[in-house]
Formats: structure tokens, C-alpha cells, sequence
């Protein structure tokens, strides 16, 4: 029975899960924190990022493993030195200190030729911008920089001592064609400065490639044996889409710390507006994608405003009756990636002089919720693509009250697989894919991740009209 174990090293958090590899019955898990980031400056030290994993390698206290793969967020930047030394904190993907650089980079060559170049259009936070953050603020560290690396890259690196990515998480850089499958160098020349690009991006990897095995450093970090395989690893989001088993055609919200809206595609999709991210993903398709800052965080806010807990929180929206009394959250709390607004703030409209609480709290999660479907329908737009049920995930998913809302405003039933961590699964199986020498696929079949818990929209909720309120207050 060999053992795989799959990361996922998130915003907040580093969890790691460990599955039978035939099976993918799950035998152990731990997890440990990550320090706190908000923008617009939202950094992380990528030393934490490895004091939790091997945190939580240790609370899961698993029997030894054969594979291992690395999912973490998207977009960050890690810069190494000569000698593979971190040089600053990694810029996190909810950084929207770069948004100047965004907007110069969509002028000049424009959204239509960035969609065309790359499949998506730069916003804050894309590596490309950050990069070019730092050339004109911080020049004499860019000056030292021998190599780029994204979160999980970073991590893999840690692990095996050699600098490699996956196709699915290089799609979000802002310097890969996901169409073409090869880095665009000359946008880094151009954006960011001439400089030998090409050797200090990382190698991409195929789906089922190892990158090696663990090096005898983080063997000893994590008291694990020699001879233990390691997967190309991936995005976050790409991982989700291996964990739930979406299959091409497919819908899939993550309500996290932000919320994300992605399908599987056997196509690329270049989207000139910037709306639709074209990525890739970690199966050798495509995972076009919209993605907004603020998601989990709204209602957690409003929970602290309204001195609730986040339970207590669902349970008053789910005492007010759907549309809140005309209450609208529009939720740009932290500015917001979808639309293209990095200094928005949250704002509330339909406040009267008996507003109750329970508004308010509904308020909130119908807030999150309809930018979420906006995202939704941009996706719609841009892929042949009629989904009759909506998969959910992220930690919002275990909310009741997430799950309801977002079958309500979106008339779908709404499908919360039985994973709860549907990141570090998919993590597992690349790595189990790796292990066996197989595609994907065969492992999400063998292992029957489709199987969740379901939710039907109430046919009394008029949808319409509470997004027509939404759509309202947003603009």
C-alpha cells in the first residue's frame, strides 16, 4: 500500500494530506499557520512557508510516503540569488502594490495583444507586474536576482534542490503562452529590462514529470527516507480542478480567501478584456478562469463588525429573507481584482433607519456571491459552456448558508464534494500520477472524487432582481 502525500501551501496555511495511492483512501493530515498579509503590501517570508510544511508534516504524523506534490497560491514572486538564498519577501498574489505597472503594461501593448501573447491581461499582482515593481523601486535587489520562481516552485525547490514549474501554475506569470506551452521572455525584456531571462525561469515539467527526489537537506528537515519521488506540483486552483475531478465542460467556485470561478477546457481561451484568465492546467488542458480578491474575508468582516462568529454570522442571513430588505454589500473591501479595481473599497447601499442585523449579514454573503456569478457569466460568455450544476469549494463550502445562496442567485445545484481539502487532493494525485506512471485521470477515476453532497436553489428566491440590485450598487 504506498503512500502519496499532497501540500497545499495557501495564503493562511500550509496543509498537507496523506492518501493511499491505489485507493486514495485518506490516511493522515495535519496542518500548520502561516504568518498574517494584507494588501496592498501582502508579502510573505517563503522561509515560513517551509517551517509549516514541515509543521504540519509532523502533526500528521504519517507513516513513510513514496510521492509527494506541492500546490500553492498563485502569481507570488520569489526571487533567489546565486546561490539559491531568498532575497526578499515573496510578493503574494493579493499584492496590488503593482497596479501601476499593470495599467502601464495594458496600455502600451494592449489587452488584446497581452490575451493573444499570454491568454491573459496583466493585473496587480501577476508576477510580470510585480517584477516590474521591483525594478523600479527596489533595482540593486533585482540586480542580484538569478532566478524567478513562484510559490510551489519555490517549495520544490526546497524539496529536491532543482528549479522546475508545471505548465498550469506558469500560465499566471504574465510571461508564458499557455496556447504556445513556452515562456515569453521577451515580455520580461520589455517590461521589466534586458537580462539573460530564460535561464533563471524554471524548467516546466509535463503533468506526470518528476522533479526528482527529496534532497538529503529536507530529508532531515522531514525525517523522511531516501528515495521519496516528487511531483512537477501546481496552482492552487489547478490542483482543485485535479482534486474534485472536474472534467472538461465543467464549473468549479472556490470561495477562499478570495473566490475564483474556472472550468476545464480542451481549448485555450485568449478573453481581450481581461476578464477570463487563459490558463493552463495540471492535466494537460486548459483552465480558463476569473478570480476576485475578496471572498471568505467579506463575511468574516462583517462577523467581527456584527460580534459574531462566522457561524453565528450564517445563521442571521439565514434568518433574513433573500434580498436583505434591499440591503447591497458590494464587496471590494481589499480592492478588487475582477473588475480591475485596486483602490475600491466595500461599499453598503439600502441602508435604513430599521436595518437589522440579519440584513447585514445576508447582505454579505449575497455580496460575495454575485460577484462570484458575475465571474460566472463572463466564463459563459467566452466557453461553450451551459453547466446545470455548480461545483463549490474552498472553505466557504462548508458554510450552509455559502452553499444555499450560491444555489439560489445561481439557479444550479450547487455539488460540495465529500473531500474537504480538495487542493492537497489534487496534489495527491499528481502525485499518485507520478508514482504510477499514469495520466490523471486514471487516478481520479480510481479513486471516486466526484462524489459530494448537493444543493438545490429555492425556486421562490428571485435571482434576477437581487442581481439586478447587485449590478446596481456596483456601478
Amino acid at each position: 500500500m504506498p503512500l502519496v502525500m499532497g501540500v497545499d501551501s495557501s495564503t493562511q496555511s500550509t496543509k498537507v494530506e496523506v492518501r493511499d495511492a491505489d485507493s486514495g483512501a485518506v490516511v493522515a493530515a495535519g496542518r500548520a499557520p502561516h504568518p498574517a498579509a494584507q494588501p496592498p503590501c501582502s508579502e510573505q517570508d517563503p522561509r515560513s512557508w517551509w517551517d509549516a510544511l514541515v509543521a504540519a508534516v509532523n502533526a500528521a504524523d504519517a507513516p513513510p510516503i513514496a510521492a509527494v506534490s506541492v500546490a500553492a497560491q498563485q502569481h507570488g514572486m520569489v526571487l533567489h540569488g546565486a546561490g539559491g538564498e531568498v532575497l526578499r519577501p515573496a510578493k503574494l498574489w493579493n499584492d496590488t502594490e503593482s497596479a501601476p505597472e499593470a495599467a502601464r503594461m495594458v496600455e502600451e501593448l494592449g489587452p488584446a495583444s497581452w490575451a493573444a501573447a499570454t491568454g491573459s491581461v496583466p493585473v496587480a499582482a501577476f508576477t510580470i507586474t510585480t517584477l516590474a515593481w521591483l525594478a523600479t523601486r527596489e533595482p540593486q535587489v533585482l540586480d542580484r536576482v538569478r532566478a524567478v520562481a513562484l510559490p510551489h516552485d519555490h517549495l520544490t525547490f526546497r524539496l529536491t534542490g532543482r528549479l522546475v514549474t508545471d505548465r498550469g501554475d506558469a500560465s499566471g506569470t504574465g510571461y508564458y503562452s499557455a496556447a504556445a506551452g513556452r515562456w515569453r521572455p521577451d515580455l520580461l525584456d520589455r517590461f521589466v529590462g534586458a537580462a539573460p531571462w530564460a535561464e533563471r525561469l524554471p524548467q516546466v515539467l509535463g503533468p506526470t514529470e518528476a522533479a526528482g527526489t527529496v534532497a538529503l537537506a529536507a530529508r532531515r528537515d522531514l525525517g523522511w527516507p531516501e528515495g521519496v519521488l516528487v511531483g512537477p506540483g501546481t496552482g492552487d486552483n489547478m490542483a482543485a480542478a485535479l482534486g474534485i475531478g472536474l472534467a472538461p465542460g465543467e464549473v468549479c467556485a472556490s470561495l477562499g480567501t478570495s473566490g475564483t470561478v474556472f472550468a476545464v477546457s480542451e481549448t485555450p481561451t485568449s478573453e481581450p478584456t481581461g476578464t477570463v484568465a487563459g490558463f493552463a492546467d495540471a492535466s494537460g488542458r486548459h483552465l480558463p478562469l476569473v478570480c476576485t480578491l475578496n471572498a471568505t474575508k467579506v463575511t468574516a468582516a462583517f462577523a467581527r463588525l456584527l460580534d459574531a462568529t462566522e457561524v453565528e454570522l450564517g445563521a442571521l442571513a439565514s434568518a433574513s429573507p433573500a434580498g436583505a430588505g434591499g440591503v447591497v454589500v458590494v464587496p471590494y473591501l481589499d480592492g478588487e481584482r475582477t473588475p480591475n479595481r485596486p483602490d475600491a473599497t466595500g461599499t453598503v447601499v439600502g441602508v435604513r433607519s430599521d436595518v437589522t442585523r440579519e440584513q447585514l449579514a445576508r447582505a454579505a454573503f449575497e455580496g460575495v456571491v454575485c460577484g462570484l456569478l458575475d465571474g460566472l457569466d463572463a466564463l459563459c460568455d467566452q466557453t461553450p459552456l451551459e453547466p446545470t450544476r455548480l461545483a463549490l469549494v474552498g472553505g466557504g463550502a462548508r458554510s450552509a448558508t455559502y452553499r444555499q445562496v450560491t444555489a439560489d442567485l445561481s439557479g444550479r445545484t450547487v455539488v460540495v464534494p465529500d473531500s474537504p481539502e480538495q487542493v492537497a487532493t489534487g496534489a495527491c494525485v499528481q502525485a499518485a500520477a507520478v508514482l504510477h506512471g499514469c495520466p490523471v485521470d486514471e487516478v481520479q477515476g480510481a479513486w471516486s472524487l466526484r462524489a459530494g453532497s448537493t444543493t438545490e436553489p429555492d425556486p421562490d428566491v428571485d435571482a434576477a432582481a437581487i442581481r439586478r440590485a447587485y449590478a446596481r450598487a456596483r456601478r
